[in-house]
């Protein structure tokens, strides 16, 4: 443990079944913090870099997405002194120019989770955080330019999280998609938002995993582990890429909104 964690823990990936061969000789732990032990995390080295997978739902995928202790997870990233966190998400397509199998880095999101812990903030000082930029833009380029050498990718994308687990219903995808959203997912948010409250960069690789309620026949579990079988090898492929080619210094303005956000 301190042969590794004595060294700069800097990237993250944050997933589920399927990465978790990326770090087959790693060295697991749980992180104690304000919100609970986070889920098992691993660490390892990739191309001479030291980082950390955590599995969103849990070692054995047995956490729904509303279940999640989402500030745990990301406040362990934190104290691990994470500064990057690629995250990858199946999402459900509500734009009908997106087929199953797609790659999308999504570029804004929309909220529409009911019961979940969104904000490190419940105390003073008071502190609105800027989202105006929801993702890092330095790491989306990186991972948009990896995508376009594997296959189809999805650049300009709106994001919208339900809470789950259920999957939505046809009325729900019709009003997402008069909003704008193009892609569904139930576990985007509050991810990103935590990590800009850490003053974490952030950005998601998603697949499409199928058609949204109503635009295609009945949803099910078993056509989304499907799809995601075929997808995970070019997911592997983009994350290694892209983490060797994260640059040292950050060039974004991720870091700037807690200190901008903090009323005096």
């Amino acid at each position: 443990m301190k042969a590794i964690t004595n060294k700069k823990v800097s990237i993250a990936i944050i997933g589920g079944t399927g990465l978790e061969e990326l770090f087959k000789s790693s060295y697991a732990v749980n992180v104690g913090t304000p919100y609970g032990f986070s889920y098992e995390i691993s660490i390892c080295e990739i191309q001479n870099k030291t980082v950390v997978f955590l599995p969103r739902h849990g070692r054995k995928h047995d956490v729904p997405p509303h279940k999640i202790n989402y500030r745990a997870n990301m406040y362990a990233l934190y104290k691990l002194g994470v500064e990057r966190i690629i995250a990858t998400n199946a999402v459900g397509a509500i734009n009908l120019n997106f087929k199953p199998g797609d790659l999308v880095i999504p570029h804004d999101l929309i909220d529409f989770t009911k019961q979940r812990h969104l904000t490190f903030y419940d105390e003073a000082p008071v502190t609105h955080i800027d989202v105006t930029e929801p993702y890092c833009p330095e790491i989306r380029k990186i991972l948009i330019e990896k995508s376009k050498e594997i296959g189809v990718v999805h650049d300009q994308a709106v994001y919208v999280c339900t809470e789950g687990p259920r999957f939505e219903t046809p009325a729900e995808i019709r009003m997402f998609r008069t909003l704008g959203c193009d892609v569904v997912g139930m576990t985007g948010v509050p991810e990103a938002i935590l990590a800009r409250e850490l003053g974490i960069c952030y950005a998601t690789l998603c697949f499409v995993s199928n058609m949204a309620a109503g635009i295609a026949n009945k949803l099910t579990y078993e056509e989304v582990s499907e799809v995601s079988k075929i997808v995970m090898p070019k997911i592997r492929k983009i994350i290694l890429e892209s983490i060797v080619s994260l640059p040292e210094t950050k060039s974004c303005q991720c870091s700037l909104s807690v200190k901008l956000g903090k009323k005096s």
